[in-house]
């Protein structure tokens, strides 16, 4: 899995968006690095429903997030 795009943000929550490639060769996009009160982490793409909440549209495995999670991280602070 690598990191194919990392836009930075100016301001707010969200520090950044960034897009990964599987090694299967899939290109997932909209993940979101954000600044939360316990530190960073990432938010899966989510789309707003007809309640006006909103849901994720890319679930990922436990491990498989921690992973992604401490490359964006890493990619975001170089």
């Amino acid at each position: 899995m690598k990191i194919t795009r990392m836009n930075k943000l100016n301001g707010g929550k969200t520090l950044a968006f960034f897009d990964i490639e599987t090694d299967d060769g899939i290109v997932i996009k909209g993940f979101r690095i954000v600044d939360g009160n316990n530190g960073k982490f990432i938010a899966s793409p989510d789309e707003k429903g007809k309640d006006g909440k909103y849901y994720e549209i890319v679930i990922l495995p436990k491990e498989m997030k921690n992973q992604l999670e401490k490359l964006a991280i890493a990619e975001y602070e170089k």
